[in-house]
């Protein structure tokens, strides 16, 4: 596993060395975790509805993506971690990967003392019904990208002019409004040690994890 701590980074060309990264891939392609953040953005999933996005008084971009769901929105305080996975060396359905991301957020969250939870029909995860984290997936080839978001201490205006993840209504919080100071690199290592945790190991590997040092920031995309 290779880990790319990434800083601050713009959507579309993250989104591009995903798609390159995924397309590029052979099996004995080592598997990656990428935590960043972005500058404001929102983004819709290839069946989403523009409708969602309900008013933009701030001019925030909008870009059409090929993840499932809906809008939602990335920004700096918000913390991203992609999951370029092959999931057939790990022998992980979708469903099952889904369900890992939410426990790896559930557990992250608990470790500041917050009890978060599931919601039926919903994907993401939730503090009494308000959502504090979002996912999306695209598989292709039996290889995942794209991955979860967690709202460490972004401004929250912009999700109050969307229908986060096509819920009109639906409430988003984030850690900072229960008195977590930490910051999003805290709660990524936090994320980070928990996924490598949860992931199973590559079917008839004894590989250790890899690391990669902050200063992958500078390698090409994210």
């Amino acid at each position: 596993m290779i880990v790319k701590r990434l800083g601050l980074v713009e959507y579309a060309p993250a989104l591009e060395a995903m798609r390159v990264f995924t397309a590029g891939r052979t099996d004995d392609t080592p598997d990656e975790i990428w935590l960043l953040q972005h500058p404001p953005v929102y983004t819709l999933g290839q069946a989403g509805k523009p409708e969602h996005l309900l008013q933009n008084p701030a001019a925030i971009p909008l870009v059409q993506i090929d993840r499932g769901g809906q809008i939602t929105y990335h920004g700096p305080g918000q913390l991203v971690a992609y999951l370029l996975l092959d999931l057939r060396r790990r022998g992980l359905k979708v469903r099952e990967l889904v369900w890992l991301m939410e426990q790896a957020i559930i557990d992250t969250v608990a470790d500041y003392g917050l009890a978060a939870q599931r919601k039926d029909g919903a994907p993401g995860v939730y503090i009494a019904g308000d959502k504090i984290a979002a996912l999306g997936l695209r598989v292709k080839n039996g290889c995942s990208y794209h991955g979860l978001a967690i709202n460490v201490d972004a401004d929250l205006a912009p999700f109050g002019w969307i229908n986060p993840c096509g819920y009109e209504g639906l409430k988003t919080i984030r850690m900072r409004d229960f008195g977590i100071e930490a910051g999003v690199e805290a709660v990524g290592e936090r994320l980070l040690g928990h996924l490598q945790r949860l992931l199973p190991p590559i079917i008839g590997a004894d590989t250790p994890h890899q690391s990669e040092p902050a200063a992958a920031a500078a390698a090409p995309g994210p």
